[in-house]
């Protein structure tokens, strides 16, 4: 589960085996308690969260767009070139 960055309190990672078919890019967050996943290509948007506040998830969405080169490079340099399905 390589953790890509931390803000905030919270944890952004993703999951080595992130599925067959894999799925498009994003980031699962995790803090206090509470998770989300974030879709980050094509778009970035809230896929699920679980215990965030709308306040902690307009957070988190900045966090991402912030970092969204970062993650994006992170997710291709772990996963290769494998393409998105969805």
């Amino acid at each position: 589960m390589p953790v890509v960055l931390r803000s905030g309190g919270l944890r952004y990672y993703f999951y080595s085996n992130e599925g067959r078919p894999p799925e498009p890019p994003h980031i699962h967050i995790r803090g206090n308690g509470c998770d989300a996943k974030v879709w980050i290509a094509p778009d970035i948007q809230i896929a699920d969260s679980y215990g965030f506040n709308p306040r902690e998830l307009s957070a988190i969405l900045r966090t991402v767009a912030n970092n969204r080169d970062l993650i994006l490079k992170a997710w291709h340099d772990h996963f290769g070139n494998q393409r998105p399905f969805r």
